[in-house]
């Protein structure tokens, strides 16, 4: 299976957000070839989870949330992007302003 470059996917989630009538952007830049990517959804600038792009058991990519449970915590979320940007500092961190954010990820990830 081919291999897609971190900033190919990230344009890619920008581009769909912004067809479907959203605002994306990215708030850190990671690494152009394997930074993971973090993504925080919000909407109508509510937050909600964040998602992380990650190698699964089975050998492919999964997204799932990760970070603090209460989305409403604005400064463990802030302390977790923190600590994760320490661990990886080739972390790419999109945020993504639409509703049903997740969905758009997920339906996104079925077509990388």
């Amino acid at each position: 299976m081919t291999r897609l470059k971190s900033r190919f996917l990230v344009d890619l989630l920008l581009r769909r957000t912004e067809s479907a009538g959203g605002f994306a952007t990215v708030l850190a830049k990671g690494d152009e070839t394997s930074g993971i990517i973090l993504v925080q959804c919000t909407e109508r600038g509510r937050p909600g989870p964040l998602l992380e792009r990650r190698f699964s058991e089975t050998g492919r990519y999964i997204w799932e949330a990760v970070g603090p449970t209460d989305p409403h915590d604005g400064e463990a979320r802030k302390n977790y992007q923190e600590r994760r940007r320490k661990a990886d500092p080739d972390m790419w961190l999109i945020e993504l302003d639409i509703a049903d954010a997740p969905q758009l990820v997920a339906e996104w990830a079925a077509l990388t």
